[in-house]
């Protein structure tokens, strides 16, 4: 295939052309978020630094515990000592910011009987202001954070404000499984139904945001009757979270309509934040862990299942703390699903309705798979126009975390041999690397999950998805035919002479020196619904040079006449494919790109 990792020359002239790399605290401060690109692990998946944790100081079995290394829904005994051991591994990778899943106090297992699984993805929360003991403490946290600072490297919290842990009950409906409740058939203002006893008199409804109606919402059965089970009635943290008043209580989400705000995720115990005391409380919380830590941004974990006046009082909470911390470009960017589809209207929608400066990039996620499995490139093309949809329009757009699966939806490996049945072992890793090409190059904040820099693929989606890094001993896992390598998930997985690592690395370093891949507008020129060639120019915003991105979704080689500014006479081979040294006239540059190739050309004039 084509050379993918760049000469030391060309690295020379783009770290010349953009200036050093990660430096002091400062300058890591100073960094807006779209100079960065983000390392996304679940440290219970990563490292084990201290075995004398994995158990998270509980005794029993694992439904006790919640620590099973062999089996997927469980503990695995990675934690913040092992991740903080493994930052130079990330660092070499050309990560600058590392996003960790939630490390909050979980409750460790829930679950119906027989169908039980453990909190070791950190999204079941019980108490907000305190590490997992399973994952180490508060100061290991603070350790973490020191050490990622003193190597010019962000870190990123995944936080939670939707729901808490299951723990509420309902005394009705178990048989049917808690269907959910509308506001209509239940309102506030009677118990159990329209025809039930009237409470709450005086309650306006929570569209009504001020505290004295709120104050009026006292009976927390108008659809279920929620019911605190013995020996968990103060396991919540703070102490408010405690009172069901707080929670919806209207049964399980289905999904669709009113229920994907107001329905419990799962069983999960949703959050009422329409409540001004729900929304100080969170801000209260959250703005703590700034304060005491330091942080440089927030993941949001489910937004769009929040109610969109909640973030437009807590995203500028959250940027005041911050900057009152010292902390001026603090990245906040929330979950905002879309499903298997192309669909950016849905995701900047909750960039002007909600007021969050960012979400996850869905819409570039299933682009990219698109292109990088079947060859179609038109969802890639319709994203240089589409960009405008985003509050803020395109400059905003370049701050969206772009990613090629995660921890829920799957693995970038998965979906290319999912669409591509029988693919063998050398076209998997070269559309695995022109997946990582258009990743690293295109705009956003490029985002990679951790093992997919190995090889990792998974069988599926969630826990199957979510792999041990260090020596695993979970059965499913081991059996997986890594990408580029014979090794296999039995054994830790840090390998930085791996193609996959190589290759990413080589990229995500390219990128940070060369502030068009960064904060360059991008102009498309070519793309197709059939395999073939794709390509942008991005300009760079200092000085206008042009770095024109080329792409071939085919098996078959492409040569094409691709449009230039009329000023980029000549060109400089930045990585891939070599380039054109000169314009074929003003305006054209001939592109000759092998199977699955691709290459980053640098304009001269």
């Amino acid at each position: 295939m084509n050379r993918m990792i760049p000469s030391l020359a060309a690295m020379t002239l783009a770290l010349s052309h953009g200036g050093a790399m990660a430096g002091p605290v400062e300058d890591m401060r100073a960094r807006t978020p779209e100079q960065e690109v983000i390392y996304f692990a679940l440290p219970d998946r990563f490292e084990n630094g201290d075995p004398g944790n994995d158990e998270g100081g509980l005794k029993g079995g694992k439904l006790q515990t919640g620590f099973d290394p062999a089996d997927k829904a469980f503990y695995h005994g990675g934690d913040l000592k092992g991740l903080t051991q493994r930052l130079d591994y990330i660092a070499n990778l050309g990560a600058s910011a590392i996003w960790v899943g939630p490390i909050f106090r979980n409750k460790p297992v829930q679950g119906p009987k027989g169908q039980e699984s453990a909190g070791y993805h950190g999204y079941w929360i019980t108490d907000f202001t305190r590490v997992d003991p399973h994952l180490g403490t508060d100061a290991e946290f603070k350790a973490l954070v020191d050490a990622a600072h003193a190597r010019g490297m962000k870190v990123y919290m995944d936080i939670i404000v939707n729901h808490t842990a299951d723990v509420i009950l309902y005394r009705e409906g178990a048989a049917q499984g808690y269907p959910y409740r509308s506001k209509a058939d239940y309102p506030f203002s009677a118990r159990g139904g329209v025809k039930g006893p009237a409470i709450n008199p005086g309650f306006a409804g929570d569209s009504v945001a001020t505290v004295e109606n709120w104050a009026k919402l006292t009976a927390p059965s108008f659809a279920y009757t929620p019911v605190v089970p013995k020996g968990e009635a103060r396991v919540k943290v703070p102490a408010w979270l405690n009172d069901p008043i707080h929670y919806h209580n209207r049964g399980n989400t289905d999904w669709k309509g009113e229920s994907a705000q107001y329905g419990d995720f799962v069983g999960l115990d949703d959050l009422a934040t329409e409540d001004p005391r729900v929304i100080a409380g969170m801000i209260a919380i959250y703005g703590d862990w700034i304060d005491r830590f330091g942080v440089d941004g927030f993941r949001i974990d489910t937004a769009k299942h929040v109610d969109a006046a909640f973030w437009r009082s807590f995203v500028p909470a959250m940027q005041a703390r911050a900057k009152a911390r010292g902390i001026p470009n603090f990245h906040i960017f929330g979950e905002v699903t879309t499903g298997e589809v192309y669909d950016p209207a849905l995701l900047a929608s909750w960039t002007r309705n909600s007021g969050l400066p960012a979400v996850l990039d869905f819409g570039f996620m299933q682009a990219a798979i698109t292109a990088s499995s079947k060859g179609d490139t038109t969802d890639l093309a319709r994203m240089v126009d589409d960009d405008v949809l985003y509050q803020g329009g395109k400059a905003a757009a370049m701050q969206l975390p772009t990613f090629l699966g995660n921890h829920d939806a799957g693995r970038i490996a998965m979906f290319i041999r999912q669409a591509r049945p029988g693919i063998g072992a050398d076209e998997l890793l070269a559309r695995d690397k022109l997946a990582h090409a258009l990743l690293l190059t295109l705009r956003g904040v490029p985002t990679i999950y951790s093992g997919d820099e190995q090889g990792f693929v998974g069988e599926g989606n969630d826990q199957l998805a979510r792999q041990d890094m260090f020596a695993s001993k979970t059965a499913i896992y081991n059996a997986e035919t890594l990408v580029g390598t014979t090794a296999t998930t039995a054994q830790a997985n840090f390998d930085e002479t791996h193609p996959l690592y190589q290759f990413i690395s080589a990229l995500a370093k390219l990128r940070r020196g060369t502030p068009a891949l960064t904060s360059g507008t991008t102009v498309l020129r070519a793309a197709s619904d059939q395999p073939g060639l794709f390509a942008v120019s991005r300009f760079d915003p200092q000085d206008g040079r042009e770095v024109l991105l080329v792409f071939n979704t085919s098996t078959q080689p492409v040569s094409a006449q691709v449009e230039v500014a009329t000023a980029s006479l000549g060109f400089t081979t930045l990585v891939g494919a070599t380039c054109a040294a000169t314009a074929s006239a003003p305006g054209s540059v001939t592109v000759s790109l092998p199977p699955l190739g691709f290459a980053v050309c640098t304009a001269r004039p």
